[in-house]
């Protein structure tokens, strides 16, 4: 595993896992357990398993967030980026059954983000295409901290975090501006850290782009519109800078992984599986 993938964990801060977590368990648990007490508090021990093939793990802080807040355990096998993975969440039975469902929402929408990131990623490099592959604003309300971290272990840009990242005229603003011109003289007087220009559809992107670049070469030129994992590839070229998908959030398939309790007495050994590190 890459020396930089392995950071992206310490770059959520701990309150802010903390706030999520007891979040997305109040939603979960708002009152009573009638469940809970049915099993009781007896120490249990589940293995996590994930059942779709070559899925990238993402969200295992959060992950472990939730069952810390209800008094669990989690000890990961395999550390983020890795496919095909488990870990081991011990803890009192009504607890981890309380933690099961947010963390696994979790952990499932994350992962299949970064999978997702990480094939279009792939699909970048193959082509030798050297800028970069990002994401978009387009995230679930309240989600979003969590789907951008799942972008960086998935190998891509998060792009702007929120609308005060940077400066990005799409059409919209260009329509209430008379003077394009005007506005990216506004746009590099402003002293931000960055000067964007979008361009779709695609037809026109690849002229607009090289005339752009000729006469702003430190311009930065982002494709965005459209763009799928199906077509990524006709974006590619030495002027666009930065692809960004909506599609990197918006119906991207989840990764299923379920959690089990181990019987005691019973055969629970899990098979030998093959694991790829990235």
């Amino acid at each position: 595993m890459s020396g930089p993938k392995a950071q992206v964990v310490h770059s959520i801060p701990t309150y802010s896992l903390t706030r999520l977590a007891r979040e997305w368990l109040a939603e979960d648990t708002p009152n009573f357990d009638p469940a809970g007490v049915c099993v009781g508090s007896e120490e249990v021990e589940a293995k996590l398993l994930c059942k779709t093939p070559h899925t990238v793990l993402a969200g295992s802080p959060f992950f472990t967030a939730v069952f810390t807040e209800v008094g669990c355990t989690v000890d990961w096998m395999y550390q983020e980026g890795a496919v095909i993975v488990t870990a081991v969440v011990r803890g009192p039975a009504r607890c981890l059954l309380l933690g099961e469902r947010p963390a696994l929402n979790c952990l499932s929408r994350a992962s299949g983000i970064a999978t997702r990131c990480s094939q279009l990623q792939l699909t970048a490099k193959s082509a030798g295409w050297h800028g970069e592959v990002a994401g978009t604003r387009k995230t679930t309300p309240g989600f979003r901290l969590v789907e951008k971290y799942a972008m960086l272990v998935g190998g891509t840009s998060m792009h702007r975090q929120d609308l005060s990242g940077m400066v990005m005229l799409k059409d919209n603003h260009v329509w209430g501006i008379s003077k394009l011109i005007s506005s990216r003289n506004k746009i590099l007087t402003a002293e931000l850290s960055s000067t964007h220009f979008h361009i779709s559809p695609l037809q026109e992107l690849h002229v607009a782009a090289r005339d752009l670049k000729n006469e702003f070469p430190s311009l930065q030129i982002e494709a965005s519109g459209g763009v799928t994992p199906e077509n990524v590839a006709s974006y590619f070229s030495s002027h666009v800078d930065i692809i960004s998908l909506g599609c990197i959030t918006q119906g991207c398939p989840v990764s299923d992984f379920s959690l089990k309790v181990q019987k005691p007495g019973a055969n629970n050994s899990l098979p030998v599986v093959k694991v790829h590190i990235t």
